[in-house]
């Protein structure tokens, strides 16, 4: 497989137009899963929260590995490829093989998993595709700013994500669906800690690659979860008169 800017230009551009219609669409009405699933609606099929996010978050993770596999030599040069891939492939490890393990959401629709693994397989194509074929850094790129500062922002916010997801799951014993309310960590600040911290991890890791392919993703990171923080904070002072009014959905102090 040969690079193709042109492709890559394409693939990114049709990103960006995706992104801009999620934030229209999700700022309207939330995605129909979790606590924004229409229980009434039994003709709806699912299956069981754990194996539908290992099934959609594994395309992101398994594609860039072929396509790593399908280079001869199989190898990434220079170092700065290797360490952005790496991140990359590192969120979706964890995401795949451990948080879909320990999650405790309710059933997954099947509509929305196959969507969910549809865009998993296009970014997962196009990161990958973008940065073993195409990108181009200098042998000292890893002491760029741009790198540093990144990678300084992605491990902060998957920190973030990570440590949010954990309290989230503290929250239920197994078996339990009850919503409570989240405490601990930035969820002191705002309502959707976790998705925040996802959204910094992608734009640090824009950064990092200095790539147009990894600043639609982010981009479309904040355009689909950032509404659906906003929805989830709504939901939440719907339900506890004593949800903590200084709380923002998704920005500390901000938003």
């Amino acid at each position: 497989m040969q690079c193709s800017p042109s492709l890559a230009l394409a693939l990114s551009s049709l990103l960006g137009v995706l992104a801009l219609m999620q934030l229209y669409r999700n700022f309207r009405t939330p995605a129909r899963y979790g606590k924004h699933d229409d229980r009434s609606d039994k003709l709806r099929a699912r299956l069981p929260a754990r194996c539908a996010w290992f099934l959609q978050e594994l395309p992101a993770f398994l594609v860039p590995t072929l396509l790593l596999a399908m280079r001869s030599p199989p190898r990434l040069e220079p170092v700065g490829c290797r360490l952005l891939s790496g991140m990359f492939c590192g969120h979706y490890f964890y995401r795949t093989f451990i948080y879909s393990f320990f999650t405790r959401s309710r059933l997954f629709p099947l509509q929305i998993l196959f969507l969910a693994i549809l865009f998993c397989s296009y970014n997962g194509f196009l990161q990958g595709y973008y940065m073993i074929y195409c990108a181009q850094y200098p042998n000292d790129w890893f002491t760029d700013f741009r790198f540093i500062s990144g990678v300084l922002l992605f491990l902060f916010g998957m920190g973030i994500n990570i440590h949010s997801d954990l309290l989230l799951r503290q929250l239920r014993k197994p078996g339990d669906t009850t919503y409570k309310i989240p405490q601990g960590g930035l969820f002191t600040y705002v309502s959707g800690a976790n998705f925040f911290g996802e959204i910094v991890e992608w734009f640090g890791y824009a950064i990092a690659t200095w790539s147009f392919p990894a600043f639609t993703f982010a981009l479309f990171t904040l355009c689909c979860i950032g509404p659906r923080a906003y929805h989830h904070h709504r939901f939440y002072l719907r339900m506890f008169t004593d949800y903590p009014k200084s709380r923002k959905a998704l920005i500390p102090f901000i938003f």
